[in-house]
């Protein structure tokens, strides 16, 4: 089995049997905020986009690229599609040409002609967002292949017992908008932001340990930050609370833990893989690239200025009127929304940074207002959560009828925020959903887990506590660390207080726990 390195959760993955293309991303996303690293924008999409299948793990912009999908991908290409709660996914993809689809039904194996054989784990809860994320397995001829992208399944168990597996291609950096956002001091960035870095590390970590494969391959990150309002988030600034550590760092990290089998792909790079081992070679030395990572992400940038400013132009619509656009986009989901308008609970505030006539700053504010069920001017009332952005940015939302704003304007960083007490998952959930389609899938969702119970418990050092996490359904067999009277959950890093149950990292979410009665002597 060939595996060709095309850029961050990208590969060509090239048997006899059959080619299938992963997760081609070219084009800047999320509001020309993040490009893929390295660049992979020089190699030749012409020859690799001839391919018999085409695999998109899920819709976040990063993976699927529609630009790149319609221009360079063979229409004659068969999808693998996952099993998904939502048509989006097929939808978008037939308009952009494609006609040929395998539908793959869930964690089910499907041999493909020729003896190719694959399976699709889809995961479909809300905070996967939009509505999804996936993992393919491959095997041909004896040899077997993860690509877990950025997917983050409770166990790989599914995928262990389809036997030993020989390349594993997973996510180990980061993807998110925290801390950095955040109008806090900067060493408390700086402490969280370590906080988030080591728990990332530990999740890979776990995922590692569990597939125990003979080659892991660092993939899935990070994406590299091109405009100069947002160049201080690459990892070249001795920042040791930087988030998007990049793949020769997982290498560094990994040998502390007594990785010894990392195999890192470049673009370009081509890796042979075999039941006995795998041969890889590269378009230049690794250490050299790593070791000139800031002066390659200086030329790309100089190249992309004018990717950049072209993205920047088509932002603003000052015809739109964004108070009565998102009355109209968001009002009829509020009225529709039960769990989620009550998960938030309070109102939240979006502060909307324009220009006058004058070329004078100013700042509308609009709330949208959960428990009253309205989107109305701020009144100046106590708000949970504040974002602050640029008024283009919400004009453009609404111009392109965005029903995903989570995996749009959060995640190009291009936004301030601030809170009163803890994360509330909810927010986010409810801004991935502006369609009635999500929102309903989201509220049966967690209708579903609501009413749900979690009889089997478990012991967990001085501790009987439920099995599974409340958050979302980790195994806490694997995943609990017990450290006195806290519980952390290391798949997603929620923390609990046992003796009150009561979830530490967000609103809600209590855990069932109670102390082990000691053995009367």
């Amino acid at each position: 089995m060939r595996v060709t390195g095309t850029g961050h959760a990208s590969m060509r993955i090239d048997t006899a049997a059959g080619s299938i293309l992963c997760d081609p991303w070219v084009n800047p996303a999320y509001f020309a905020s993040w490009f893929p690293f390295p660049d992979n924008s020089l190699l030749d999409w012409e020859t690799l986009g001839q391919v018999d299948y085409l695999y998109v793990s899920h819709l976040h912009r990063d993976h699927f690229d529609a630009k790149h999908l319609r221009d360079f991908v063979t229409k004659d290409a068969t999808v693998l599609l996952p099993e998904f709660p939502t048509s989006e996914m097929a939808d978008e993809l037939r308009a952009l040409g494609f006609t040929k689809f395998l539908e793959a039904p869930n964690e089910q194996v499907v041999e493909l002609p020729g003896g190719l054989k694959i399976m699709i784990q889809a995961l479909t809860s809300p905070t996967d967002g939009p509505i999804g994320d996936s993992s393919l397995w491959v095997e041909y001829d004896g040899v077997r292949l993860l690509n877990q992208n950025d997917a983050r399944p409770t166990d790989l168990t599914v995928f262990a017992e389809l036997g030993h597996v020989h390349a594993h291609l997973l996510q180990f950096s980061g993807a998110i908008w925290y801390p950095m956002v955040y109008e806090l001091p900067q060493a408390a960035k700086t402490a969280f932001g370590k906080q988030k870095r080591e728990r990332q590390f530990d999740r890979t970590w776990r995922y590692i340990d569990d597939l125990k494969a003979d080659h892991v391959f660092p993939i899935a990150g990070p994406p590299c930050f091109l405009d100069d309002a947002l160049w201080q988030f690459n990892d070249i600034h001795g920042d040791e609370g930087n988030i998007f550590p990049d793949q020769s760092v997982f290498l560094s990290e990994y040998a502390k833990v007594g990785g010894t089998n990392g195999i890192v792909l470049l673009p370009g790079s081509v890796a042979e893989v075999t039941t006995s081992g795998a041969t890889t070679t590269h378009p230049q030395p690794v250490e050299e690239f790593f070791a000139n990572k800031k002066a390659h992400l200086e030329e790309v940038r100089e190249r992309k200025r004018g990717v950049i400013e072209a993205e920047k132009a088509s932002w603003r619509h000052p015809e739109i009127d964004v108070l009565a656009g998102m009355k109209s986009r968001i009002e009829p989901l509020l009225d529709e929304s039960i769990y989620l308008a009550k998960g938030v609970g309070g109102p939240v505030r979006f502060d909307l940074v324009g220009t006058d006539d004058a070329g004078r700053e100013t700042v509308e504010s609009i709330v949208v207002d959960f428990p009253g069920k309205a989107v109305r001017p701020y009144a100046d009332e106590k708000v949970r959560y504040r974002f602050r952005t640029e008024r283009a940015l919400i004009e453009h939302l609404l111009h392109i009828g965005e029903v995903d704003w989570v995996n749009s304007l959060f995640l190009s960083c291009r936004f301030s925020a601030a809170r009163i007490g803890q994360y509330n998952e909810f927010v986010y959930a409810f801004f991935k959903c502006l369609s009635t389609e999500r929102l309903q899938y989201a509220e049966g969702w967690y209708d579903e887990h609501e009413r749900s119970t979690d009889a089997e418990d478990i012991t967990l050092g001085d501790w009987v506590v439920q099995r599974r996490c409340p958050h979302l359904k980790a195994d806490l067999t694997r995943f609990g660390i017990v450290d006195g009277d806290q519980l952390t959950c290391q798949l997603h890093g929620w923390k609990f207080d046992l003796p009150s149950g009561r979830c530490l990292t967000s609103v809600g979410h209590k855990i069932r726990a109670a102390r082990t009665q000691t053995p009367t002597p």
